[in-house]
C-alpha cells in the first residue's frame, strides 16, 4: 500500500513539475513576444482607387507616421527613417501625437522630424497629446524650421504632375473643447470642414487625428482620411481586434486599417509608440504605405 502511494506521488510530483515548466515555457514567450512587438516595426501598404483621384497622382504614394509618441527605433530613430526611405514616398503625413505630454523630449521629434523632412515633402496635425503640451508653440515654430508644412485648420492645393488635390488638416479638438458631452467635438469639426473643402469636384485628403468622427468626414464628403489615435486598440485579439482605444472604449470600433462608407476611405494607422498604457500586445508598430490608384 505504501509503496502504491509513493509511486502516487511521484507521479503527482512529476506532473505538477512539468505543468510548471510548461507554464513558466509559455510565460517566457509571451514577454519575449510582447518585447519584440512592442520594438519590431512594420509596414502596410494599403492601396485606394478612385475615378475622383486625378491620372497624375496615379500610383502617388504617402506614408503615414502616427502616434510616436517621443519612441525611438535605433539610435536617432535611424531605423524607422531607413525604413521610411525605402518606401520611397511622394509625401510623408503624419498624423498627431508626435510627442507624450507626460515625457516630453521635443528634441526626439524635431530631429525625426528634421530627417524626415530630408526623405520626402511632410505635412503635420496635431493630436491630443500635443493640445496638453506647454511648448507646442516652441515645438510649432521647430516644426515648421525644419521644412514640416503644419497644418491647424488648413487647406492647401498639393500639386503633382500638373495636377492637384486638396490636402486638409484638423487640430485636433482638444485644442478647444475638452469634452464632448452634448455632440459638441463632431459638430465642431462639421463646421469646421465645410469652411475648408472648397472645391468639391476636387479629390480631397483629411488629416486628422481622431477616428471616432469618421461619420462627420463622411457627411462632410471627403474623399480620404488619415488617422491614428486608437494605437491599434493596444492589445490586439484573434478574430476579435483591438481591446480599448481612447474616445472609443472597449472593443472600439475603429482601430486599425481600411474603412469605407459611401465614397470615404479612413485610414487608421496602428501608431509607433505608447503612452499611459506602456506596452501593445499582438499590435506592432505600423508605418502605413498608401498609394493611390486613379480609375
Amino acid at each position: 500500500m505504501k509503496r502504491t502511494e509513493n509511486t502516487m506521488k511521484k507521479r503527482l510530483s512529476k506532473k505538477t513539475l512539468i505543468s510548471v515548466c510548461t507554464l513558466i515555457a509559455v510565460l517566457l514567450v509571451l514577454i519575449i513576444w510582447t518585447i519584440w512587438g512592442n520594438t519590431a516595426l512594420m509596414v502596410s501598404t494599403v492601396t485606394v482607387s478612385s475615378n475622383r483621384i486625378p491620372a497624375a497622382f496615379n500610383g502617388f504614394r504617402i506614408a503615414q507616421v502616427s502616434d510616436l509618441h517621443n519612441a525611438v527605433f535605433g539610435e536617432n530613430n535611424a531605423e524607422l527613417l531607413q525604413i521610411l526611405s525605402e518606401c520611397k514616398p511622394n509625401i510623408i503625413v503624419v498624423t498627431g501625437d508626435l510627442v507624450d505630454a507626460e515625457h516630453t523630449d521635443i528634441d526626439v521629434a524635431l530631429d525625426f522630424a528634421k530627417e524626415a523632412a530630408q526623405i520626402a515633402g511632410t505635412y503635420y496635425v496635431t493630436g491630443n497629446h500635443e493640445a496638453s503640451l506647454s511648448q507646442y508653440d516652441e515645438l510649432k515654430a521647430e516644426l515648421e524650421n525644419t521644412g514640416v508644412v503644419v497644418l491647424e485648420d488648413k487647406a492647401m492645393q498639393l500639386e503633382y504632375n500638373g495636377d492637384d488635390i486638396t490636402l486638409i488638416g484638423l487640430s485636433d479638438p482638444s485644442f478647444t473643447l475638452k469634452g464632448n458631452m452634448f455632440g459638441e467635438v463632431p459638430a465642431m469639426v462639421d463646421t469646421k470642414l465645410r469652411g475648408l473643402i472648397g472645391d468639391k469636384d476636387n479629390y480631397t485628403i483629411l488629416l486628422s487625428h481622431r477616428p471616432e468622427l469618421f461619420e462627420a468626414y463622411v457627411i462632410c464628403g471627403v474623399d480620404l482620411v488619415f488617422s491614428g489615435h486608437a494605437h491599434g486598440g493596444q492589445f490586439r485579439l484573434p478574430f476579435i481586434g483591438g481591446l480599448v482605444a481612447p474616445n472609443q472604449g472597449l472593443f472600439p470600433q475603429y482601430d486599425a486599417g481600411l474603412y469605407t462608407k459611401g465614397d470615404t476611405n479612413m485610414i487608421v494607422c496602428r501608431g509607433l509608440g505608447n503612452s499611459i498604457i506602456p506596452i501593445r500586445f499582438n499590435n506592432r508598430p505600423e508605418i502605413v504605405l498608401l498609394e493611390l490608384i486613379a480609375e
